[in-house]
């Protein structure tokens, strides 16, 4: 029998992060991240004997001012957390405290039905249509704010900033929060509508494009209006969140902006031809805008495949969800990595053909 006490702990379906294998021979295609090492500027700093024994800025001035820089708006437009995971929590807790449901996907990130729960904000997830796309319609009603990746995850669709804007227009009543997490890799950012519209946070991170994973550096860029209300927020929260390495290593790595964009070009070349070696093999891709392709077979189901793959040490993602449960999500990887997999998945389809 629980005591008394049981029934005021806050209880939650955790989200569950792509599988992080104890092996490293492995073909690792489950997490989106980048297969390129972050800039040379990053390992350079590394030797400092400070970077570990002070503590960190809270304010995270020099990671602030240099993304400021980089997209040209005022250090005040810029808030900075522990991976884009931490900005959007703490854009949850901060903006969404309406009595009325916050509104995203039906199929999309699958941390933010988890916040919503832990932080008791009430929610309705409006159904992509049936080539995956939002419908912007469906985010005219009256809610609590609004949120969406663009490119989506785990699809990897890009709304055009059109549609995008519309749905900003019309909810000058809540916050839209536009998750950027994938948009260096094709698309069209709506950061270019930041002044435009005083209710849009664009949320972005170092995760994806900038191969930094590891350091969990996360940001979002706003109005100063909206940038002072988060960072009250953290401050009320835990002022020492984002660590001396991240501020440091991250504020190289924006600095080198040519290596940065020659990396995301590799990534995109290695994204197009993977999708037209499997196409042979009875593969259908979603159209992605992102580090990772969204892939159907014409026969054999997805979990079947994910599951092969595993035994072969090459590791997809695979989602047990309504609507998606026959896809797999591939992160795209090296050449030499994207071609072990074709080659096993040829060899694959062909035992079971």
């Amino acid at each position: 029998m629980m005591a008394a006490w049981s029934d005021n702990i806050r209880k939650v379906e955790p989200y569950v992060p792509g599988e992080q294998p104890k092996d490293t021979n492995v073909i690792k295609l489950n997490t989106n991240e980048n297969p390129y090492g972050p800039s040379p500027r990053v390992a350079e700093v590394i030797q400092n004997p400070d970077l570990l024994r002070l503590y960190p800025d809270p304010t995270a001035s020099q990671l602030v001012d240099v993304i400021a820089e980089y997209h040209g708006v005022d250090s005040s437009q810029v808030f900075v957390g522990v991976g884009s995971d931490d900005v959007l929590a703490m854009s949850f807790l901060t903006f969404f405290n309406s009595d009325k449901p916050i509104l995203f996907p039906d199929i999309t990130y699958s941390f933010y039905d988890v916040w919503a729960e832990l932080f008791r904000i009430p929610y309705e997830r409006p159904a992509l249509d049936e080539n995956f796309r939002l419908v912007k319609e469906d985010y005219y009603r009256e809610n609590g704010g609004v949120v969406f990746p663009n490119p989506n995850a785990p699809t990897g669709i890009y709304e055009n900033l059109a549609n995008v804007e519309d749905i900003i227009s019309h909810n000058g009543d809540s916050i839209v929060i536009v998750d950027e997490a994938y948009i260096d890799f094709g698309g069209k950012s709506a950061l270019e509508l930041i002044d435009k519209y005083d209710n849009l946070v664009v949320v972005r991170t170092f995760s994806k494009s900038r191969s930094m994973a590891g350091l969990r550096i996360g940001y979002a860029i706003s109005n100063p209006i909206l940038i002072k209300a988060l960072n009250d927020v953290k401050y009320s929260y835990n002022s020492y969140t984002m660590n001396r390495p991240s501020i440091i290593m991250g504020t190289e790595s924006v600095k080198d902006d040519a290596y940065f964009k020659a990396m995301v070009a590799k990534v995109v070349a290695t994204r197009t031809r993977f999708v037209e070696s499997i196409r042979p093999l009875g593969f259908t891709c979603l159209e992605s805008s992102a580090n990772f392709v969204f892939a159907t077979h014409e026969n054999i189901p997805a979990k079947e495949i994910f599951e092969a793959a595993k035994k072969a040490h090459i590791y997809v993602r695979y989602f047990d969800k309504p609507r998606i449960d026959n896809y797999l999500r591939i992160s795209i990887g090296t050449d030499e990595e994207m071609d072990k997999f074709v080659e096993f998945l040829t060899g694959y389809v062909q035992s079971i053909q």
